[in-house]
Formats: structure tokens, C-alpha cells, sequence
């Protein structure tokens, strides 16, 4: 008979990537295999964004930025022009967390508060020169995390994940 893996025995070390056994790639489960909770589409959601974004975290590190600031900048860079409620809404992001982060990313000279033209007592948040620049970087780094969070899928599996993802969020 064969010696349980390390994931079977719950005993999985990080490998050179970071990433213990029980990432995916290894199937994930190990002992849990068979618990109701590895059917459940809340956490498989939950799971794969931790994943995902950690992933990213680490593309993303050597810019200074991190998954939320990225989207927070991505948001920002769109042309859109959002005020700090709208992102925060479209991010589900708690509004002092979001001014948080653009207070961060004003300091780095990333984005600026303009005057709202809708509304003269609200801000818009415009991406600088150096701020556009640096999402330029940043979405490379994120398109290279999200190939290696999604490389077990056929392009076909990508898009359908993405057209349940987005029926899902919105």
C-alpha cells in the first residue's frame, strides 16, 4: 500500500513558489475530499479568488501595489471619472478602505480628487500621467498572474468562467 501524500496527511509544506500542497494544481482537497463544503459554489468562489488574488499580490508587489489598490487605480484609469462612493460601491469595498487607499495612491502621486462637475460637493478621482503608466504596468503583471491562476483552463473554459463570474457579481 502506498504512504499518504502530505496533502492526505494534512503534513504539506510550501514549495519553492510559496505555494503549499493544497493549492491548486494538486487537486486541493486531499483529506477533505468528500466534505460538503468542496461542493459549495460560495466557497469554491471564496477559494479561487484567494487564490487568484494572492497570485496577483505577488505580480504586483514589486509596482507597490496590491489587489484592492490595483482596482481601485484600474477603476480610475478607465476614463470614467468615479467619485470615491461609486468606487467603493463597484469595488464592495467598506468607503474608509477605499479612502484609504486613494490616499495612497494620491501620496504616490497616482491619481488626484478633482472637483465632481455633477456635483461641486463631491470628488472625482483622475489618474495622473505617472498613474497611467504604472496601470499600464500593473494589468501586464495581473494578465501574467491570471495565467498562472487559470492555466489549467482551455481558453473556451475562461470565457465561460468569466460569463458566470460576471452574471454572478452584477
Amino acid at each position: 500500500m502506498a504512504s499518504p501524500t502530505p496533502a492526505e496527511t494534512g503534513t504539506a509544506s510550501a514549495g519553492p513558489d510559496g505555494k503549499g500542497a493544497e493549492a491548486k494544481g494538486s487537486g486541493g482537497s486531499g483529506r477533505f475530499d468528500g466534505i460538503g463544503l468542496v461542493a459549495e459554489p460560495v466557497f469554491l468562489m471564496a477559494r479561487a479568488a484567494s487564490l487568484g488574488s494572492a497570485d496577483a499580490n505577488r505580480a504586483l508587489a514589486g509596482l507597490g501595489l496590491k489587489v484592492r489598490g490595483y482596482s481601485a487605480l484600474a477603476v480610475v484609469c478607465s476614463g470614467r471619472k468615479p467619485t470615491q462612493r461609486e468606487l467603493s460601491e463597484f469595488l464592495v469595498m467598506l468607503p474608509s478602505r477605499v479612502v484609504a487607499i486613494l490616499d495612497e495612491l494620491e501620496r504616490r502621486g497616482l491619481v488626484q480628487r478633482t472637483a465632481d462637475p455633477r456635483d461641486r460637493r463631491s470628488n472625482v478621482i483622475v489618474p495622473t500621467e505617472a498613474g497611467l503608466e504604472l496601470y499600464a504596468r500593473a494589468k501586464e503583471a495581473v494578465d501574467a498572474a491570471t495565467e498562472e491562476s487559470l492555466g489549467d483552463l482551455t481558453p473556451k473554459e475562461r470565457q465561460e468562467l468569466a460569463r458566470l463570474l460576471t452574471k454572478a457579481a452584477f
